[in-house]
């Protein structure tokens, strides 16, 4: 039960994945959760560190794309400055979006990886659709008031994983 949301990949955050295996493997598109993967919620605007990375990533040949539940205006100034592709009101788990950039860019699943800090909307929506998920920490404690519904729900999750020595928090791996 418990084993769908487990993520292909667990990283520290975005800045310790090896793209370059990710790349080997033929990953040619990474989707990004904004909230708490990529900016703390709280923050309006993206920093330097992720334009570098971002720009690093495209000169590597992944088209890099921004999917994120939150509403268009909170994507738009990250969507703008970091000159990728966005889809707000995404409604993860949900794999409409998914879907959509697969259809737009031409996709197979097997070409994405999903980037997220949440087992329950990024992992399990990835994984719906068998594209590479991975998981990585949560940049701050603070969440929306939506967010911290989940939060409760994944504890449990984390807890059965743990149980089952599938996924342990802290022990990273590729």
């Amino acid at each position: 039960m418990v084993e769908k949301y487990m993520p292909d990949i667990y990283q520290k955050s975005i800045y310790y994945i090896n793209y370059d295996k990710l790349y080997k493997k033929g990953i040619r598109c990474i989707i990004f959760d904004l909230d708490n993967t990529i900016a703390p919620p709280h923050v309006k605007t993206a920093t330097k560190r992720l334009k570098k990375l971002f720009d690093e990533l495209r000169d590597k040949g992944f088209k890099v794309v921004i999917m994120s539940n939150s509403p268009k205006h909170r994507i738009e100034p990250f969507k703008t400055y970091l000159n990728v592709d966005a889809c707000a009101f995404s409604l993860k788990p949900s794999k409409n979006k998914y879907e959509r950039i697969m259809e737009k860019f031409k996709y197979k699943s097997t070409e994405l990886a999903a980037v997220g800090d949440q087992l329950l909307t990024d992992i399990y929506g990835a994984n719906k659709l068998d594209i590479t998920s991975i998981l990585v920490n949560p940049l701050t404690p603070h969440d929306y008031s939506i967010t911290l519904i989940n939060r409760i729900f994944e504890k449990f999750i984390y807890t059965r994983l743990a149980k089952n020595e599938l996924l342990i928090r802290g022990k990273y791996y590729e």
